[in-house]
């Protein structure tokens, strides 16, 4: 048995609207939204945003819980695209830079709830 594409990902966030406008301006239009909850298509993959059940609780994402999130590109030039959408959007980046792990190039930033999103580049083979 092989598991095939991640199928979605579910991120509570502190405010619905502020998420939407942060994500749109680099995923493009939701596939739904309503007062509670959020969710684009990237590739084979829902990634929804919800609204908490209570108070929201910021963590320390290198202390426990999720870390981040990366969305693949297959190019420098389509990571370069990225970086100019995200500064264009005045969404702060980190630039390209080179992964000391992987060596690969890629972009962070931090959505509004405080979660870090990478924008990873993994030419294709």
């Amino acid at each position: 048995m092989e598991l095939k594409p991640l199928d979605h990902i579910v991120i509570v966030v502190r405010y619905i609207g502020e998420t939407e406008k942060f994500y749109s301006s680099f995923l493009g239009k939701p596939i739904h939204q309503d007062d509670q909850q959020l969710v684009y298509q990237v590739g084979y993959t829902k990634l929804f945003f919800t609204s908490p059940h209570g108070t929201f609780e910021e963590r320390d994402k290198d202390r426990g819980g999720l870390n981040h999130i990366a969305f693949g590109v297959n190019t420098i030039e389509e990571l370069r695209e990225f970086e100019k959408v995200l500064t264009d959007a005045s969404i702060k980046n980190s630039g390209v830079k080179i992964d000391k792990h992987g060596g690969k190039d890629y972009i962070w930033f931090d959505d509004p709830s405080g979660f870090r999103v990478e924008i990873y580049c993994r030419p294709l083979r």
